[in-house]
Formats: structure tokens, sequence, C-alpha cells
């Protein structure tokens, strides 16, 4: 089966200055419908990585392409989950998903609230997904964190994005409850052809996606490299 690629990686060097890279990736694809994860030691550059790919950091040097471009992805094609999850916390879980579920339409139909069916359906089955129906009126900054986390996920679930790209999308969740979130998660994400990229501190977890790398420091550098993990 041939396989579209979505990032495509060539002698990749990413950090915040020239003279500090955190890291070097030579060469990495990722495919359309695959769910990738990446693992490393704290401060190794898995979050500054995940910012190169959502297009908030420039690289330092080296070759980045997110769907065939150079440019960051047009409105809503990319999704991204923060560790700092970004909600609008006075407002309703309702309301925090529907944004996520706007991000396509023009500026004059969010301004005057019309939405169509299959937007507020969206909405609805995002929520659900996550379990957070009954908390549906609810202001966010009255959920836990772990329940604020999944408003987070649903958020990015209804924006339909083709690539997801989460670090430590699971933190602040009982074993039970990341379970449940990572299996409708992956679910959502196949039966989509939805691209997803997980930064995971659970190794058993990050053995689950269909790649796993990690981010190791490579051996008299200050800076590390990703390597594939045998599963």
């Amino acid at each position: 089966m041939e396989h579209s690629s979505v990032i495509n990686v060539e002698n990749l060097k990413i950090g915040y200055s020239s003279s500090s890279i955190l890291a070097i990736i030579d060469n990495l694809q990722i495919n359309k419908g695959e769910i990738v994860s990446i693992i490393g030691e704290s401060g190794i550059g898995k979050t500054t990585l995940l910012r190169n790919f959502a297009k908030l950091l420039p690289p330092m040097d080296g070759n980045l392409l997110i769907f065939d471009s150079y440019s960051k992805p047009e409105r809503g094609k990319l999704g991204y989950i923060p560790q700092k999850l970004g909600l609008i916390t006075h407002e309703t879980v309702y309301f925090n998903v529907l944004e996520g579920a706007i991000c396509h339409e023009s500026l004059l139909r969010s301004i005057t609230g019309f939405h169509e069916k299959k937007v507020i359906s969206k909405v609805e089955d995002s929520i659900k997904l996550m379990d957070l129906s009954d908390k549906t009126d609810e202001p966010v900054k009255y959920l836990s964190g772990g329940q604020q986390r999944r408003v987070a996920i649903a958020r990015t679930m209804a924006q339909g994005a083709e690539l997801i790209l989460a670090d430590e999308f699971l933190s602040e969740l009982d074993d039970k409850t990341a379970n449940n979130v990572w299996n409708a998660m992956s679910d959502y994400v196949k039966s989509n052809e939805i691209t997803l990229i997980i930064v995971e501190h659970n190794l058993e977890r990050a053995k689950l996606a269909d790649r796993c790398f990690e981010l190791v420091r490579n051996q008299g550098s200050d800076s590390s490299v990703l390597l594939e993990v045998d599963k």
C-alpha cells in the first residue's frame, strides 16, 4: 500500500539558537494515518521537536516539510495539544470545544454564532468521546486537571485536523481514564486517517503507537539524536 507523507525531515537541527542545538534528526518520514510516539529524558528536546512540527519554532538548520510545504499549514489542518492547554477557563466545556470546531469557518459566521448542524454534531460527538457529556455546560475552571485535559483533546478532535501533535496529552489522568482516552483517540485517528504524533513519558503506552522513537543523548555531544525503539 502506498503511503502519502505528512512530515518529511532531512538533516534537521532544532534548538533555540544556532550555538545551542538540542537535537539533530537526519531523516524521518511520517505518513498519513500513522500514530508515532516520542520518548526521552526530561529536557532533551521532545517538546521543542513537537513545536517545530507545529511551526511554532523555526528549525536552526535542515529541511522540515509539513504536508509537502515549508510554510505553516492552512488554518485548522494541524491540531496541537500543548502541556499548557490554552483553554478559556471562564467559559463552558461546550464553548471551548466549539472553538475547535469553528476554526475552519468564516469570521462572519463565527461572530454571528450561526453554525451548521455538522459543526454542532462534531462538538457533541467529541465531548461524548471524552466522556464529558455531563460537564457540557460547566465552566472549565471548575473541572479537575484531568478533565480539563480531556476538554483540550475534545477541542482538537472537533477541529477535524489532519495532523494532531499532542504533548503529554495523557498526563494528569488516572490509569483507567488514560487507557480509555488513548483507545478513543487511537480509534478516532485510525478511522479518519489522521496522523497523530505524541510525546509520552510512559514507555508501555508509547509502544502502543505504530512506531516509537526515542531522543537519546549523542555520545560526546550536548545534542540528542532520534532513534527508533524496538517493539
